[in-house]
């Protein structure tokens, strides 16, 4: 039933199309959107297509980009020699406001799932390896520490050690400002084995 008419209701069902967004928030969502002055509404607007004509993806990293190479690749302070491998974009933003890692990047864009049907095929495994040179001395696996992130990052893990390249995993454990009785057996034990002197 169409409570508020047909440009409304599509409204509504492209915004909870999106991930993340029910049905409720992309109800708050194009309310907001309707209530916008019709400058504001057709910026959001040009600026989506804007966006949607213009990324694409770094022919080095595989990030999002509007130009050929991304400026992390670009920048030649960067340590090109180590290479971090993440998830998608917003993993490498994490990292990037740390201001602690100097190397460069690797977005694989998904993860290994064979419960959605997600292989090793359907992302960018095989630009990673074409990226691997003599050059390279570490390639730093930092995928979600789930069971997807973990299968990824044992499949990469596999195909890099003939390679003669230095593998390494990120650390995981305790949250800061987490309480060790709320902490899984499984976090807790890695904390445990990845713990350090100080």
């Amino acid at each position: 039933m169409q409570f508020y008419g047909e440009a409304m209701t599509k409204l509504i069902a492209q915004l909870a199309a999106l991930p993340g967004i029910g049905n409720k928030s992309a109800q708050r969502l194009a309310f907001h959107i309707i209530d916008l002055p019709q400058e504001k509404a057709e910026a959001l607007a040009e600026a989506i297509l804007q966006a949607k004509a213009t990324m694409r993806y770094c022919s080095c990293c595989c990030n999002l980009t509007q130009e050929e190479i991304c400026p992390v690749c670009a920048n030649p302070k960067r340590d090109h020699s180590t290479i971090m491998v993440v998830e998608d974009p917003r993993d490498m933003a994490a990292y990037e406001r740390t201001k602690e890692y100097h190397g460069v990047y690797h977005v694989l864009h998904g993860a290994i799932s064979p419960m959605t049907g997600v292989g090793p095929q359907d992302i960018r495994i095989r630009e990673l390896l074409g990226r691997i040179s003599e050059d390279t001395a570490e390639v730093i696996l930092a995928t979600n520490p789930n069971v997807e992130g973990e299968a990824t990052a044992m499949y990469i893990a596999k195909l890099l050690k003939p390679l003669g390249v230095k593998v390494t995993r990120i650390a995981n454990g305790v949250p800061v400002g987490g309480d060790l009785e709320y902490v899984d057996e499984i976090t807790l034990y890695r904390a445990l084995e990845g713990r350090r002197e100080i």
